[in-house]
Parts: C-alpha cells; sequence; structure tokens
C-alpha cells in the first residue's frame, strides 16, 4: 500500500441526500477528503458545490446519509458539540464576510477573543503574525472598505486560520478577481497548507486554479459525484461531462428548443 493509501480521512461523506422542497439537489453523495491533503469540489454553477460545503461544515441538516468530520458523524451533533468541532475548522466565505464595523485586526482577532482566554497583548502578536502570513502585515488597522477585493479575501483567509485550524474550508476563494489576483490566492492557499499542515477543501468551477492547488478532484453533476480522484486523472478522464469541462465547450442547444424559445418571446411581445 502507497503512503496516500494510507492516509486519515479529515472527512468521510456516506449516501448523503439532499432536497429543498421537491427539489432533489444531492443524491447519494460519497467522498472522502485525506488529512493532510487539498480537495477541490468542482462543478458547474448549480451542480450542488456550495450546497454540499454548507453541510460539511453544518450550516444544514441533510435528509439522509452521513458527514464524518475527524471520526464524528456531525449529522447526529447537538449546538455545543457542533460549536466545540467547529473551532478546529476555519472557513473562507465566497463574500469573504468580514465585518464592515471593524478594522482588519479587530476581524482576525474575533474568534481569539470569542473563542479563548488568551491576554490580549498575545491576541495582538497571534493577529499581526496571520496578516503577515497572507501578505497583509501593517494593514490591521485598515477598515475592510479600504481595501480592494483580493486584500478582502486575504483577510478572510486570515481570520480563517486564527485558531490554527486543523481543517480549511474556501468557498469559491477566488470568484470575481482577476486572474493574476486569483493565481495570488491559489499560491497562498498552497503556502498555508504546507505551513501549517492543514486539511483543505476548496470549493470552486475554476480549472487552472484546481490544477495548481488540488491533490484531489471531486466532480458534480447534477448532484452526483461523477469523478473522484487525483488531477492527472481527470485530465484524461473519458465521462462526457469532465470532457466537456476539461476541452471548455459550451452546451448547444437544439433547433426545436431555440425555435419554441423565440416564438414564446414574439408571442409575449
Amino acid at each position: 500500500m502507497d503512503a496516500a493509501a494510507k492516509k486519515e480521512n479529515a472527512i468521510e461523506i456516506h449516501n448523503l441526500v439532499v432536497s429543498f422542497g421537491s427539489h432533489r439537489v444531492l443524491t447519494d453523495v460519497d467522498m472522502q477528503v485525506r488529512c493532510g491533503e487539498t480537495t477541490v469540489i468542482l462543478g458547474g454553477s448549480g451542480c450542488g458545490k456550495s450546497t454540499l460545503l454548507r453541510h460539511i461544515i453544518g450550516l444544514r441538516k441533510p435528509q439522509g446519509g452521513r458527514i464524518l468530520v475527524k471520526n464524528r458523524d456531525i449529522t447526529t451533533m447537538d449546538e455545543d458539540q457542533m460549536s466545540t468541532l467547529l473551532r478546529k475548522v476555519g472557513v473562507v466565505f465566497q463574500s469573504s464576510a468580514l465585518f464592515n464595523s471593524l478594522t482588519i485586526g479587530d476581524n482576525v482577532a474575533l474568534p481569539l477573543r470569542e473563542h479563548t482566554r488568551l491576554e490580549e497583548s498575545t491576541i495582538q502578536i497571534m493577529t499581526r503574525i496571520k496578516l503577515d502570513m497572507v501578505g497583509l502585515s501593517g494593514f490591521e488597522h485598515y477598515m475592510p472598505s479600504e481595501l480592494s477585493g483580493g486584500m478582502k479575501k486575504r483577510a478572510a483567509f486570515a481570520r480563517a486560520i486564527s485558531m490554527d485550524p486543523e481543517i480549511l474550508f474556501c468557498d469559491e476563494p477566488s470568484a470575481g478577481l482577476d486572474p493574476i489576483v486569483a493565481a495570488g490566492l491559489d499560491e497562498l492557499i498552497f503556502k498555508l497548507k504546507k505551513a501549517l499542515k492543514m486539511t483543505i477543501v476548496v470549493v470552486t468551477h475554476e480549472m487552472e486554479s484546481m490544477y495548481k492547488i488540488a491533490d484531489r478532484v471531486v466532480m458534480l453533476h447534477e448532484g452526483k459525484v461523477i469523478f473522484s480522484g487525483p488531477p492527472e486523472e481527470f485530465r484524461v478522464c473519458e465521462h462526457p461531462r469532465v470532457r466537456q469541462f476539461v476541452e471548455r465547450r459550451a452546451d448547444h442547444y437544439g433547433e426545436d428548443e431555440i425555435g419554441r424559445y423565440a416564438r414564446a418571446l414574439t408571442s409575449e411581445s
């Protein structure tokens, strides 16, 4: 057995089912996230990526299945148990989710003030260390409104790692950013994993980013896992939807669908 196969799983998902009303969003999802690796959850818009992430971090309860985080089933946890577990987890939200009324330093220090009994002087030192790690040294007194989009994302990373989490979740970290800034965030993710020995889960639809940071790829399509494996295997996978992603081919609609749509528009006008 190779070294990768011997790694423990930080997260295991078994037969996960999620529905909103009568609409099935995730169907019998099975996946594993290995300790110390970066797993990228890939897929098109509306495939269930962010929904899956929200369930892994316990923001929602599924209709069926099990989610094991550090060998504990979070679907059966009460609020206090979940709160304790989440102290070992960091989350970078798509919108950054910084508190606009707080300085960048206070945003980063907030988890330490809320969940530890550290002296304020120690919290200030740890805050500066985390900001330095993400390339924002000296920005602790700035307000979020004074930062660019890329800098806000870096501040969000600093806050997410303030408690030295074992697992870091990132929801569309490069959304809305230009390619140069996005590439910088890819490098940051790689650097943080190496420096802090974290397990990282990244939700994205950015292929270029996936190839740079992923140890393992899980691809969703219409709420189901259609691929799970290393990036090099993803590149040559023959599944039609995977090939469409790899080759960057658009969906095509038949003449009948286009004709019906045109007639509907004409009748409305």
